[in-house]
Parts: structure tokens; sequence; C-alpha cells
């Protein structure tokens, strides 16, 4: 049975509290296109990396998300905060496809407690 995009990003939330980069980028197809604000990465390692950068840069994040369907792509809006830095405007397009995230754009800015 083939997991419905609500599904998906259920498991990719939970992957992401995890940390863990192997178990995020198992949600995406082998050949996955990721387009992050600084280039387009490819595959399951390009995963890996655009989302361990986000990461690194909001280590112990609250994160506040807004997520709105249409078929078999996902509008999210979001913001995460820690105590040195803050996302403000973070937008994300999930295109999904036979169970697993095929394309994402991300967009966001990150301000940090110095500028």
């Amino acid at each position: 049975m083939t997991r419905t995009p609500e599904q998906i990003f259920h498991d990719h939330g939970q992957a992401l509290g995890s940390g863990d980069l192997d178990k995020i980028s198992a949600n995406y197809a082998e050949d996955a296109v990721f387009v992050t604000p600084s280039g387009v990465l490819r595959g399951r390692d390009g995963v890996k990396q655009g989302i361990g950068t986000l990461l690194g840069d909001l280590p112990d994040a609250a994160w506040d998300v807004k997520p709105q369907f249409a078929d078999d792509v996902l509008f999210l809006e979001w913001s995460a905060a820690t105590a040195h830095a803050r996302v403000e405007d973070g937008v994300d397009t999930f295109v999904f496809r036979d169970g697993l995230i095929q394309a994402q754009t991300v967009r966001y800015t990150l301000v940090t407690e110095d500028g």
C-alpha cells in the first residue's frame, strides 16, 4: 500500500525530530530534487546535506508548521526558534510520488542573535 502525502509528512516530521539524517532521507526518492536557498541538491545524499545544514543552524528548535495539502503537493509555512536564532518566513513545497517525497523547495531567512 502506498503511503498518502499526509502519512509521509507525518513520518518526515518524526524523522526530523530524531535528527537522524539517514532516517530523514529515507522518506525521499532515490532521485529526489532538493532546492535550497544556496542551490539545487540531488538524491538522498543531497537531502542529507541540505537538511543537515538546516538542523545544524537550528539545534533544539521549537518548530511551528502550517501544512496545506492539494493532491500530491504540500505547501508548508513554518517557523523555528532557538535561544540564538530564528526563522521568520520559512516556506516549503513538497511533491510526492509513489509514497515518497520526489521534490522539495525550501525558502527561509535565518536571523541570528547577532544580526
